[in-house]
């Protein structure tokens, strides 16, 4: 059973969200927001954007669509800094008492590496970087912003290190939580450094401001936005390679590259430029942002091709926010089970769905109905993760049971005594319980993104 200090806080918790949701309903905020500000950081800290590498991983803001205020946090681990070694590394023992990230292997055969590269190799956001005088001493400008901007041209010259792509989507029923909350920023700082991907977690618009389906428009959103993150980041790199070093060329070079402006890739996201490969692209979702997650990965099936380069090659359903009008026998046992009841559940549904649309089997509510999209047997392949306490557990684990029914990879990692959203609550994440369920995901989603095949070690 879950501990004292989990119980009492789960009282805690439910009293405060009740409140929340019953406010919202009483002051009646379903109107028109054409701007779609959503984020409420008065409910939750939020962790400011660190571009600096200084725990390991760097991040920063971007707003991807100005009319709906769409925005991402991109994790940035510091093993990207990492020269590129094509060469199949051997593999190396490590002390058995060193649990730390330095001791284990990354999914391509090297040890993620705490260790900052040389600062000369670095740009600053402004262009300058890291002068050294006659001596050879460092000189920096404390004016100017130190946060890490790759010099593209030197990428291009020399092999990058390209990772694989996480984009993630936070918890909260659809109607709470942000990407830059303080809990969200552990959890993917946590993947980023076990998966050693580049994470992008995505601030879909909230309900009831923003109802069905904005936040699942969002997600989608956010997956053509990487696919034309990287037809630009190819574009840029036609357009470099063909600089030389004659007036002509310089003059060719300044119209490809006004050319290239024109087209769009003065908005092109360096680090995703420099580091990112879309062609391993995995969704996570977390309670609701595992229907997100699993809505498109449906569209991306559907759409195929028209992604390219984009391919999404597995997806990760953390506790999924899922309903059905015929309660399973957990919704029933369960009902008033840790942190989010199945009363308060339907509440934050009622404020997520038009009403005129709500039903518990909606198809974003109800992942077992018929004609939800494409076949299953097409699905990328599916980690689901439940809890023991958990009242949704037995509609997930019936989801991945049809998946694996037409030849779908969706195996089940149930947690004993682990209550919904144990491994992403602010009070939970630094449990041995919420690492060790990072450390599993890392394990599957190693399968589906190591350029060396199926890889089930560190």
């Amino acid at each position: 059973m879950p501990s004292v200090a989990v119980k009492l806080y789960s009282v805690f918790f439910k009293l405060l969200l009740k409140h929340r949701l019953q406010t919202r309903i009483q002051t009646n905020f379903d109107t028109a927001n054409p701007f779609g500000v959503t984020s409420r950081p008065e409910e939750e800290s939020v962790a400011p954007a660190n571009p600096s590498f200084s725990d390991g991983v760097a991040t920063k803001d971007i707003h991807i669509d100005p009319f709906t205020s769409l925005s991402v946090r991109i994790f940035l681990p510091d093993s990207s800094l990492q020269p590129h070694d094509p060469k199949p590394a051997t593999r190396t023992r490590t002390r058995p008492d060193d649990s730390s990230a330095a001791a284990r292997r990354n999914s391509y055969g090297s040890p993620a590496s705490k260790t900052l590269p040389d600062p000369s190799h670095r740009r600053n956001s402004y262009g300058g970087g890291v002068a050294a005088d006659v001596g050879g001493n460092s000189k920096q400008d404390p004016a100017i912003y130190r946060g890490y901007s790759p010099d593209l041209d030197s990428h291009r010259r020399h092999s990058s290190r390209k990772l694989p792509v996480i984009i993630q989507f936070h918890g909260g029923g659809f109607v709470s939580g942000s990407n830059d909350s303080a809990a969200n920023d552990l959890f993917c700082r946590r993947i980023a450094k076990l998966c050693d991907v580049i994470v992008i977690s995505v601030g879909y618009r909230l309900a009831p401001e923003n109802r069905y389906p904005a936040a699942f428009e969002d997600g989608l959103k956010v997956l053509n936005w990487l696919g034309k993150q990287a037809n630009l980041a190819e574009c840029s790199k036609s357009m470099g390679s063909s600089r030389g070093g004659g007036g002509a060329d310089l003059w060719r070079s300044d119209v490809h590259r006004h050319i290239s402006d024109t087209f769009g890739a003065s908005m092109l996201e360096p680090w995703l430029a420099a580091h990112g490969d879309p062609t391993r692209c995995v969704l996570l979702g977390v309670s609701c942002g595992a229907n997100i997650a699993d809505f498109v990965a449906r569209k991306a099936v559907e759409a195929g091709k028209l992604l390219d380069p984009v391919k999404v090659v597995a997806q990760v359903l953390m506790y999924p926010f899922f309903i059905g009008s015929v309660p399973t026998h957990s919704e029933i046992k369960l009902a008033n089970s840790y942190f989010y009841d199945k009363a308060m559940c339907i509440l934050a549904w009622k404020l997520f769905l038009p009403e005129e649309e709500f039903s518990l089997d909606h198809p974003a509510a109800n992942p077992l109905i018929p004609g939800r999209g494409p076949p299953l047997k097409r699905m990328p392949p599916t980690l689901t993760v439940v809890a023991e306490h958990d009242w949704m557990r037995d509609r997930a684990i019936a989801y991945s049971e049809e998946l694996r029914k037409v030849n779908v990879d969706a195996p089940v990692l149930e947690y004993k005594d682990a209550v919904h959203e144990f491994a992403t609550l602010d009070m939970l994440l630094k449990t041995p319980q919420a690492q060790a369920c990072a450390e599993d995901i890392a394990i599957w989603v190693k399968k589906y993104i190591s350029l060396r095949g199926h890889e089930f070690s560190y």
